[in-house]
């Protein structure tokens, strides 16, 4: 079986420590798992590849210089030309997967007229993001190469509800939209295998890029109150990003210096050994009105058997049963958060039933294997019905 694996996106070093690089990897690594020849197009080898993913056939796209805004648009969409050429000489492919970039069309164009499964992954709205975050100066060809790519493709792999609605608008097939949450790798997490504290600080932790979306001064609120009450207490908070200056004040002005401690970026292997050293999980995101996240954060905590706390947005409202593999609260109810912390420190009974139903949950429906597995099934039956038509 012969991939071709497309990630134009000029944000995603493949082989890199976002979220989003870990999807990228994990998704061939389970690929490579069934036996599969997977060639990876993008223009970010910036990292060495994983030992594991040394097999993995490198095809470098144009990178695209530091101009302006403007010109910047403009070479991206050109390099469609390269990827097209690049597929029509190394084909044959059995199918060809991508995750979805802002100008990147002709992989999903070359799969239908080639009569093989196209398979694009959206994880989140990038025409609007774009806009909101980093400027869209060509917005109309932005929507048309959107409108190219989501109707060219066989199958679109949505990454929670609110993308597939989002996708609606443009797909004219929405049929082909399929729901498929994130994952996690459980062989790389050690679980919580009691409910005693990890260390003689009562310790609550977050992961993940300090963004504003993340909710993080919800957390450092939360946190002053609950510390009021429960001086033997710490914050660690594991990553790092354009927020971090902000908190930082907020820590000094709150005289949490001694009680928070802030990682900086940390690599993907380090992750699973700073959680054994949390004793309760945060995803305080904020109110949202278009909660698209699936977040890996969550996915990450869970599969260690760590007790969550999360907002009740989004998709995590369907992955965390309140009071059964975790615990909910508002969306930027601070009140509700230190309360939650606040039960779970009294039961050391209650972290570790929460705890071990959410690696549960995490074991019987969310590993990469399982997203994988689906993935090839979808691809399966779309080369068959290909097959039958032709």
């Amino acid at each position: 079986m012969r991939i071709a694996y497309i990630c134009a996106d000029r944000g995603i070093p493949v082989f890199g420590q976002k979220g989003c690089s870990i999807h990228v990897q994990e998704v061939i690594r389970g690929f490579l798992k069934q036996k599969a020849e997977v060639h990876l197009f993008t223009p970010r080898i910036d990292d060495n590849s994983p030992e594991d993913l040394a097999e993995v056939k490198l095809h470098a796209l144009l990178p695209i210089p530091k101009v302006n805004q403007e010109i910047r648009e403009k070479m991206a969409l050109s390099t469609n030309a390269q990827i097209e050429s690049e597929l029509e000489w190394l084909d044959p492919f059995d199918f060809v997967y991508e995750r979805y970039s802002l100008w990147s069309y002709s992989a999903m164009e070359y799969a239908q007229r080639k009569g093989i499964p196209g398979i694009l992954e959206v994880n989140a709205p990038l025409i609007l993001e774009q806009r909101q975050h980093r400027g869209l100066v060509h917005l109309e060809e932005a929507e048309t190469v959107a409108k190219r790519v989501f109707n060219a493709a066989t199958v679109i792999i949505a990454v929670s509800e609110n993308i597939k609605d989002y996708l609606t608008q443009y797909v004219k097939d929405t049929n082909k939209i399929k729901v498929i949450p994130n994952g996690v790798n459980p062989h790389r997490f050690i679980p919580k295998m009691d409910n005693n504290p990890s260390s003689s600080e009562f310790t609550i932790g977050f992961v993940g890029s300090l963004k504003p979306w993340h909710g993080l001064p919800i957390l450092i609120e939360a946190f002053a109150q609950f510390h009021n009450n429960y001086p033997h207490s710490k914050l660690l908070i594991i990553g790092d990003g354009p927020e971090r200056d902000r908190l930082l004040h907020e820590i000094t002005h709150k005289n949490l210096q001694s009680v928070v401690e802030l990682t900086g970026a940390v690599s993907p292997h380090l992750i699973p050994s700073l959680l054994t050293q949390i004793d309760v999980a945060v995803a305080p995101y904020p109110p949202m009105e278009n909660f698209y996240f699936s977040p890996l954060k969550v996915y990450e905590y869970m599969i260690a058997g760590l007790p969550v706390v999360a907002s009740r947005i989004g998709q995590l409202s369907e992955l965390i049963e309140d009071g059964s593999n975790g615990l909910l609260c508002p969306p930027g109810d601070v009140n509700a958060l230190a309360t939650a912390l606040e039960q779970l420190w009294r039961s050391p009974e209650l972290r570790y039933q929460l705890g071990t139903q959410a690696r549960q949950t995490i074991l019987a429906n969310y590993t990469w294997d399982q997203v994988v597995q689906r993935i090839l099934q979808l691809a399966e039956h779309s080369r068959n019905r290909h097959l039958l038509v032709s």
